[in-house]
């Protein structure tokens, strides 16, 4: 392969971009492809899964992988879109191969898999040749070595596992934003998916849980220990959690909300009183909420927390005490680009939109989606009959419930295994 390294570890693969011969880009890698043998010889790298526009994965065979140099992987142009759909005999390096326990032959240690090397042959196939494993230490409080072995200096590789950590798959695609991580998990077989769930903290784990299908948000929180599951949903958007808790069974529900904290546990319950397809129901309980006496700095500050979607970020929300939803009377809402041409100084009731008209709880999604079209706005106040604030429904939580059940998937083209 022209260009190309003898050898690559596929780790560093992860996240690379993929380019036509043209140098526009066709994706990301998201994994390798390889076919595991049952005598421990070197499998053959069939193929890269690849990311493209839309988040669907496609199968890019390494015959038509023309280069692998200089933080990029180059393709002969011609990419088959089909969606990849995982056969039997084919095994995800990153996904599966990555923290399996293994042997090593001459020692019999105990070992885990950090990463995996590959090299081209003479007849220029790809085959794994290396493994780089961390040793059990022998001491305890010790740290293992990390060794790099032959392919055949290791067993285990073809044999399927009890039990799997996620720590180096993990560090392979610390990176991912959540919803490319979410479609990475929802690809792997249910095992797989919660080892890798269970090993994420709960802030990522809930960041990830947002973006996934409801059936398999269920899934992962079923597998968790009941403690966890509410440290998790705790960690979520009020919104999110009330739809993931309105899919769970009532008693599991009820369980989980009473070892949540008291607070996040009310927000919870509250939006579980309204109809899922009402303003009520979309709303999130969590927006930015500052005090008449607040200035422009204090509003900015609050809008720079890293945490925040750029739709919540995109105003600021002047209210009576209290703070907390549901707040004092609405006094108006601060719009950011409003804030960055006043001074520091400004009080931020000074620069309010107290025109703006509200939501009511029960306004209806195609009402709410009317409205925001309406008013070009990516957020929209939730208010009671007293002009209470109650919540905020966001652009994206709309869009969520107005796209087809299945619209994660992004796959609009007819199911197709991938070929050669």
């Amino acid at each position: 392969m022209s260009g190309s390294p003898s050898k690559v570890f596929a780790a560093r693969l992860a996240g690379l971009l993929v380019f036509d011969p043209n140098g526009d880009q066709v994706g990301k890698v998201r994994d390798l492809v390889v076919a595991l043998r049952i005598d421990d010889k070197p499998p053959r790298v069939l193929g890269l899964v690849v990311e493209v526009f839309g988040r669907r994965r496609i199968f890019l065979p390494m015959t038509r992988v023309t280069g692998l140099a200089a933080g990029q992987v180059l393709t002969t142009g011609l990419v088959n879109m089909r969606r990849f759909e995982q056969r039997s005999t084919e095994t995800l390096v990153l996904g599966e191969l990555l923290d399996r326990k293994v042997v090593i032959r001459d020692s019999g240690a105990e070992a885990v898999v950090v990463d995996v090397g590959m090299e081209e042959t003479r007849s220029h196939d790809w085959v794994l040749s290396k493994v780089a494993v961390l040793e059990r230490p022998k001491r305890f409080g010790r740290r293992g070595n990390t060794r790099v072995l032959d392919w055949y200096d290791v067993t285990g590789l073809s044999a399927d596992t009890e039990a799997q950590g996620a720590a180096h798959l993990l560090a392979a695609i610390d990176s991912m934003r959540p919803a490319d991580l979410a479609n990475m998990i929802h690809e792997l077989s249910p095992k797989r998916r919660n080892e890798v769930a269970a090993a994420l903290t709960d802030d990522r784990l809930a960041d990830v849980l947002e973006e996934l299908p409801e059936e398999t948000q269920v899934e992962i929180l079923g597998a968790l220990d009941t403690e966890r599951a509410a440290d998790v949903l705790e960690e979520m958007d009020p919104d999110d959690a009330a739809d993931l808790m309105a899919e769970l069974p009532p008693e599991m529900a009820e369980e989980l909300l009473l070892l949540m904290e008291p607070e996040e546990a009310e927000d919870v319950r509250r939006l579980l009183t309204y109809e899922e397809s009402t303003a009520g129901g979309l709303m999130t309980t969590e927006p930015i909420i500052l005090p008449p006496v607040a200035t422009v700095a204090d509003a900015l500050a609050r809008v720079r927390q890293v945490e925040l979607t750029p739709s919540l970020a995109a105003m600021v929300f002047v209210c009576r005490p209290p703070l907390e939803t549901p707040t004092g009377r609405l006094v108006g809402v601060a719009h950011f680009q409003r804030m960055l041409r006043e001074p520091p100084s400004t009080l931020v009731s000074a620069v309010v939109d107290n025109d703006l008209e509200t939501l009511r709880p029960e306004s209806s999604l195609s009402d709410v989606a009317s409205h925001l079209a309406a008013y070009n706005l990516v957020a929209s106040p939730v208010c009671d009959e007293d002009g209470r604030l109650l919540g905020v429904v966001t652009v994206d939580d709309v869009l969520d419930h107005m796209l087809p059940d299945n619209w994660r998937d992004r796959d609009s083209a007819p199911e197709a295994s991938h070929g050669a």
